[in-house]
């Protein structure tokens, strides 16, 4: 098949996913996808895989073909089935594109040989009433569920573990089972039910497995508020988390890397500049994972420091990393268009009145209206200002200077009611006394002008 033919194939294929309501990336990301890969284990690296693959033009042939051996190495035949699909619909001259029968085959039958014998052993520890045998079994065949694929009747056998549970360790065990199956099959609700319970349990546990438990516990939080778009809870869960490299990080939920991205991007979008640089860049805690992403912490530094134009660059160059993330992806929009409205907000707080073309030069996007987009801030309260276009001289102008020139103007009304001739000399680009040519947009509301909504 010539170049031209697979570029159809593939533009053909992201049209019906972008149809669809998948959010498709065509910039070149920075990441590497071998090295990205080296920080999972488990079904998470196929679920990543396949979700670039799904998402990315760029990188969409080599993570599927990644994702097929990813899915050859284990035991999942739907998973195998549905990866070298949307292979075949990219691209023909791969080998990869071939279902592989007799691996499907062999597979299939030694994953039902295996659930038998395990079946047939757990009955066999019931019978003999051996507590620690039956919550072993129960284990073995959860596991091998969820490496088939079973991931409902894994919950379930693992949810028998329980029953026969004797040690704290055993529950907590149970619950990271549950949260770890429940997490895939985006079942949010118990995953936030068993963090609960793995909470009360952690306390029993020795110091170093307490730490571990709590920051398996942020970190799982942290997904279900995100989740959830309860963005700030989200945020002060990953900036929570532990970093000490002694406790093990667990491969199938987010890595320190994720942590740092989350925590950072998150926190850009809820927190203030003091909070900011007392809680993400100061904190011995967070601060070590914001080493392992640079570009991350120099856009927080810029933040802080009020250089917001540069800040928005650096994101803007993540942005399609960010977009390939499992978790992520579908709160990027959300996340970037509050931090960028935070960067507006605190721009124009030492301005009285500034001109539309300098915000343009500052914030402004190719073929995209500024004043639109300053028109639904002001409406939606997060912006104290009017909009002025008298005699064409385009201003941004904060509520405060107006409220005084009001105030002014209800005293003169007043004296003049009295007969007392006064004169008042006006300034600036407002004329209160001329509706003519007059195109505003006006919000009142008793708060600090400028002052960004939190």
């Amino acid at each position: 098949m010539g170049s031209g033919e697979n570029l159809e194939k593939v533009e053909a294929f992201f049209a019906e996913l972008a149809s669809e309501g998948r959010t498709i990336v065509r910039e070149q990301p920075k990441l590497d996808l071998e090295l990205y890969l080296q920080n999972y284990k488990g079904r998470t690296r196929f679920d990543r895989l396949y979700h670039i693959g799904r998402t990315s033009v760029v990188l969409s042939v080599d993570a599927l073909k990644a994702a097929v051996a990813e899915a050859k190495a284990g035991k999942d035949v739907e998973r195998y089935r549905d990866v070298v699909d949307a292979l075949r619909r990219v691209s023909l001259s791969d080998p990869e594109t071939e279902l592989d029968k007799a691996w499907i085959e062999k597979t299939s039958s030694a994953n039902k040989k295996e659930t038998q014998h395990l079946e047939s052993q757990l009955k066999v520890y019931r019978s003999n009433l051996v507590k620690e045998s039956v919550r072993i079994g129960n284990e073995d065949l959860g596991r091998h569920y969820e490496a088939i694929g079973a991931l409902a009747k894994a919950s379930e056998v693992y949810g028998n573990m329980r029953t026969d549970a004797s040690t704290p360790k055993h529950l907590i065990d149970v619950g990271k089972h549950l949260v770890r199956v429940g997490i895939q099959m985006r079942d949010w609700t118990t995953v936030t039910l068993q963090l609960g319970k793995l909470l009360s349990l952690q306390t029993q546990e020795v110091p170093e497995d307490a730490t571990a438990t709590l920051r398996y516990v942020n970190i799982a939080k942290g997904l279900a508020h995100l989740e959830a778009e309860a963005y700030k809870e989200a945020a002060q869960c990953f900036l929570s988390v532990d970093n000490n490299p002694r406790l093990a990080s667990e491969p199938d939920i987010p890595s320190p890397n994720d942590i740092a991205v989350y925590g950072a991007i998150l926190a850009l979008a809820t927190m203030d500049r003091s909070a900011l640089k007392t809680k993400v860049l100061e904190s011995q805690t967070f601060r070590p994972f914001l080493e392992l992403e640079p570009h991350l912490r120099k856009a927080l530094g810029l933040y802080v420091n009020g250089k917001y134009t540069a800040c928005l660059e650096i994101l803007d160059s993540c942005k399609p990393d960010h977009l390939l993330d499992i978790y992520l992806y579908k709160h990027v929009a959300s996340l970037y268009k509050q931090i960028r409205t935070k960067c507006i907000v605190q721009y124009l707080i030492p301005y009285a009145c500034i001109k539309l073309e300098n915000l343009e030069a500052a914030f402004g996007k190719p073929g995209q209206s500024l004043g639109a987009e300053l028109c639904e801030m002001i409406r939606s309260g997060v912006l104290s200002a009017r909009i002025d276009s008298i005699d064409k001289r385009d201003t941004l102008e904060a509520v405060k200077w107006h409220q005084k020139r009001t105030l002014d103007d209800i005293r003169r009304n007043g004296l003049l009611a009295l007969h007392v001739d006064i004169a008042l000399k006006r300034h600036g680009s407002l004329r209160l006394g001329d509706s003519q040519g007059l195109d505003e947009v006006w919000y009142t509301e008793g708060r600090d002008p400028m002052d960004l909504a939190t």
